[in-house]
């Protein structure tokens, strides 16, 4: 499990980073911004953490973060409404890269505080080592 651990420390560690702006009230645009911008490699970060997690311990290979969704509802560690739930943070952490729009960055930013929460949620029952 070292690669395992190893990939959630990562994670937890831009957790960490990106719960210091997503829960701001009133953001500056710069405020915004950033935290859009840690959410991009907290995703990155949580999702390849859980790639790790399903290949050590449940022996399964995915290429993909919607994939490795999926799989984590399959096998228990998402219910199914996290499983949905990250699905729409993969869409939103898509959006993100390809273009810059106000309005999108605005709702996006509103979603943060809830994909911070299922992503320490997950993150949590990884280091515990099991499922729901």
């Amino acid at each position: 499990m070292g690669r395992v651990l190893e990939r959630l420390e990562v994670a937890r560690r831009a957790l960490r980073t990106l719960e210091e702006v997503a829960y701001l009230e009133e953001p500056s645009p710069l405020e915004r911004d950033a935290a859009i911008q840690r959410f991009e490699y907290t995703y990155e970060a949580f999702w390849k953490a859980l790639q790790a997690f399903l290949r050590e311990r449940e022996g399964l290979e995915v290429a993909s973060p919607k994939r490795a969704f999926r799989l984590a509802h399959e096998t228990g560690l998402m219910a199914e409404e996290e499983a949905r739930l990250a699905l729409a943070m993969a869409d939103d952490r898509n959006l993100t890269v390809h273009t810059y729009n106000e309005a999108l960055a605005q709702a996006i930013f509103r979603r943060l505080r809830s994909y911070a929460e299922l992503m320490g949620r997950v993150l949590r029952r990884m280091d515990e080592g099991h499922s729901l």
